[in-house]
């Protein structure tokens, strides 16, 4: 799907936006981002793909305040974020019904998320063995949105642990290596790259979990899909990239420099 690669692209762009905003040299970096990022929105709105427009929204929210942007800005958007939500579940029938589900299990049809929760729960702590997963056969989309549950069924608990802490390691560390980068451009893009694996892993195990409502998400690194892993092997390199160590790229101790030019008005 285009919208895999939309999602590093639009990280990476709006960083550099931003960046050039802070500069205070007169392109309206700000205006251009939020440009990109509404297209971006629209085009996967119209599909409609909702679960990458929270994804995508999250994250770049997240991107525009390591930019620099003061907490009144943050509330304004986070107030017109919240109402997007409610647009949502208004405009969208097949949102309102995973809402509904979700809310109200004994109410609608929870087929896919209960044989989901039966192959995490026969998983046990260390799980049936490699390929003798049984409910796996009856879990809708298992290569792809529900990989964890068959993982959790065929290796335990102690491996899904371990596999949540191996996402933790790679988001954590990357944001450590992110914050000491000493252009601005650098430090928000790389941390932007890293958190939008982060958060779309957590909502892939959230949603196997049975914590949120389902949407349509992989889980990075792990699921099939072409595009997808593609997409997160794109991503990845983008990260590596811009974290590598050479001549002046690093600022010891440095945490989002105090000194930057903001990128809107208090």
């Amino acid at each position: 799907q285009p919208s895999e690669f939309a999602k590093p692209g639009l990280i990476v762009f709006a960083a550099w936006m931003f960046a050039e905003a802070q500069k205070g040299q007169g392109v309206p970096g700000v205006s251009i981002a939020f440009a990109v990022y509404v297209l971006t929105v629209g085009l996967l709105v119209i599909q409609p793909d909702i679960g990458q427009t929270l994804l995508i929204t999250t994250t770049f929210m997240a991107v525009f305040f390591m930019a620099g942007v003061p907490i009144r800005w943050m509330a304004v958007l986070g107030g017109i974020f919240m109402t997007g939500l409610v647009a949502v579940y208004v405009v969208f029938d097949h949102v309102r019904d995973r809402v509904t589900k979700f809310l109200s299990p004994g109410a609608a049809d929870t087929y896919q998320i209960d044989r989901a929760s039966e192959a995490i729960s026969a998983g046990g702590l260390l799980g049936r063995g490699v390929g003798e997963g049984v409910m796996k056969r009856n879990v809708p989309d298992l290569h792809t949105d529900f990989i964890y549950s068959v993982a959790a069924e065929e290796f335990g608990l102690v491996f899904s642990l371990i596999l949540i802490g191996l996402y933790a390691f790679i988001v954590l560390r990357g944001l450590s290596r992110a914050m000491k980068l000493a252009d601005p451009y650098q430090q928000t893009a790389a941390a932007g790259l890293f958190l939008l694996i982060g958060l779309q892993a957590t909502i892939n195990i959230a949603v196997n979990l049975n914590l949120i409502p389902t949407k349509g998400m992989t889980l990075p690194f792990v699921s099939y899909g072409g595009s997808s892993m593609m997409a997160m092997g794109l991503t990845m390199g983008f990260a590596l990239a811009l974290t590598r160590r050479r001549p002046g790229a690093y600022e010891p101790g440095a945490l989002l420099p105090r000194n930057r030019r903001r990128i809107l008005p208090r």
